[in-house]
């Protein structure tokens, strides 16, 4: 496969997912025993990915872009970014074309994609306006492929298109990733928390999550918050 996947054109503008200070990205040093407390990792999503693919990735491409323009769509206008990245195919989806193109996925005859995996969300409170993305796993059992497709909302309109309709295992997916990360995945049958108690304040996988320090059922214990656990200083 060719290193040109790794490329960034000369016209794209890196899209900062984070900046992570101390080795376990403390926002203080207070709580950073590691003796990292100064490394800085920056965090940028991965290029827009230069024809060809290789692999069996162009020939999926070309597939979904032949049925989009039955449906008087562009491949452009469907997809924001095409990434290749650890030998993986990732198609970075605009949401309001999601169930359209996991409808194709599953139908054409050159794609089949019987299987999709289910849906996780990750949010990047730091990406400012594309903070919430959902990653959807998809697989032909017929074809032997693999397939990623990314959808990437805002925090402050973070509604993505159920895709039941189209796999219906995906519901309690979908539930999980909204329970989770507050993703709200319109028209889905019974979008409800699967885990938390139904009154739950918040979503506990988000990074801007408290860790600790909330109070739980077991007679007013408190569990601490992280940076306070292992200070050496107080």
């Amino acid at each position: 496969m060719s290193d040109d996947n790794e490329i960034v054109s000369q016209n794209e503008k890196p899209i900062l997912k984070d900046v992570i200070k101390g080795a376990f990205g403390s926002p203080t040093s207070a709580g950073d025993t590691s003796g990292f407390g100064g490394l800085v990792t920056t965090i940028q999503a991965a290029p827009a990915a230069i024809r060809p693919y290789g692999s069996y990735f162009d020939s999926i491409v070309d597939a979904l872009e032949r049925v989009l323009k039955t449906n008087n769509l562009t491949l452009e206008q469907v997809v924001e970014r095409v990434v290749v990245q650890h030998d993986q195919l990732t198609l970075m989806v605009i949401s309001k074309h999601l169930v359209t193109v996991a409808q194709a996925l599953r139908d054409d005859r050159e794609l089949r994609f019987e299987m999709c995996m289910g849906v996780t969300g990750v949010h990047w409170p730091n990406e400012i306006g594309r903070e919430l993305h959902a990653i959807y796993p998809f697989v032909s059992i017929t074809n032997n492929r693999r397939v990623l497709v990314e959808v990437v909302v805002p925090d402050s309109n973070p509604h993505i298109p159920s895709i039941t309709s189209v796999y219906p295992a995906n519901n309690w997916h979908e539930r999980e990733t909204y329970d989770f990360f507050g993703i709200i995945f319109d028209g889905h049958p019974s979008l409800t928390r699967i885990e938390m108690p139904d009154d739950w304040v918040g979503h506990p996988q988000r990074k801007d999550y408290p860790l600790g320090g909330i109070p739980v059922e077991y007679k007013g214990a408190v569990i601490p918050a992280p940076d306070n656990r292992r200070n050496y200083h107080g």
